[in-house]
């Protein structure tokens, strides 16, 4: 990420143990920490809402309702904000934490390690016309039933794993 020093311009600055930037010229040190994000199941019904990414990474990929928590942000403030600005959905009731995974994201050639939080909430007769997608970030919604869903189609691993502790959290009904 640093070429150079940012505060002495020195080529000597260190990435150390893949988290933290060293200058042993002046002192310089940056925590490249991992960042917290979000993401939500949202159950509408007997089928669960997916979203299909517009832009990279995972362009064409499934993923879910959440995104990076901002400074000053709690986990569920940036999950209600996130819910806003990608679907133009406020949610109403509470969400509830069922798992948490550790993930990267890459983004203009820097990875992020990230500790995602995976809510899910009740959005019992939610439909496709209730909601305004931001069309730069998601280019299809779609409710599929949970046990339908492919976990190779979900853009990140953190998501694939999530899927699979919401499936293991609330059991698909059995038919029959």
């Amino acid at each position: 990420m640093f070429r150079y020093c940012p505060s002495c311009a020195s080529g000597n600055i260190r990435f150390e143990r893949n988290r933290v930037f060293r200058c042993p010229d002046c002192g310089f040190t940056y925590y490249h920490n991992t960042a917290a994000a979000t993401g939500c199941i949202i159950s509408v019904d007997k089928t669960i809402m997916l979203l299909v990414r517009a832009k990279e990474p995972g362009r064409g990929k499934l993923d879910l309702p959440g995104g990076f928590v901002d400074p000053g942000e709690g986990a569920l403030e940036g999950l209600r904000r996130e819910c806003r600005e990608e679907i133009g959905w406020e949610p109403s009731g509470d969400f509830v934490l069922f798992a948490s995974f550790p993930n990267t994201y890459p983004y203009k050639n820097i990875i992020y390690n990230t500790c995602d939080l995976f809510f899910t909430i009740r959005a019992p007769g939610l439909k496709r016309e209730d909601l305004r997608p931001e069309p730069r970030e998601i280019a299809d919604i779609r409710f599929i039933e949970p046990g339908l869903v492919d976990p190779e189609e979900m853009a990140f691993e953190s998501t694939r794993r999530a899927l699979r502790a919401f499936l293991d959290y609330e059991p698909v009904p059995k038919s029959g």
